[in-house]
């Protein structure tokens, strides 16, 4: 499957690498900060990322989900402010990553780099049906902890 690529800034390939999968078992690939200068996230704020390109999935039958790095979250508190983001199928402007920094201290994004992972998988749309009543099940409604610890 191919998905077009263009580069919105002239750093694109050259100072700034394109997204590249970083191993053979990797499921995501790796976006990179596109800046000019360092970005400053404060403790306990939040900010937007540009990662100086762009993306054409080939059909509505995929999406492209925008996730954190481990490495980031575990070790300083750094990840995308909304949790996962989507680039739907029809989106053609930059891809941004609102990043947020719960940690204690400010984090530093460098230019160039890893901010988070991009992963291209396959969508199903929905036809949803209103009805009176939903099939039964062993679980039924319980929720929030009801299976257990």
């Amino acid at each position: 499957m191919e998905v077009k690529i263009k580069a919105l800034s002239p750093k694109i390939g050259s100072e700034i690498p394109l997204p590249f999968y970083a191993t053979p078992g990797s499921a995501a690939m790796d976006l990179h900060a596109c800046l000019d200068q360092p970005a400053v996230i404060p403790a306990g704020g939040r900010t937007v990322i540009p990662t100086g390109i762009a993306i054409a999935l080939p059909s509505p039958q995929y999406v492209a989900l925008v996730f954190a790095r481990s490495g980031l979250g575990i070790k300083h508190g750094v990840a995308p402010a909304n949790c996962v983001g989507v680039i739907d199928s029809d989106y053609r402007g930059e891809i941004l990553v609102g990043l947020q920094n719960s940690g204690q201290t400010g984090f530093t994004v460098q230019p160039g780099d890893r901010i988070a992972q991009l992963m291209v998988v396959p969508v199903l749309q929905a036809q949803l049906r209103l009805v009176d009543s939903l099939d039964e099940t062993q679980r039924g409604s319980g929720g929030f902890g009801s299976t257990g610890t």
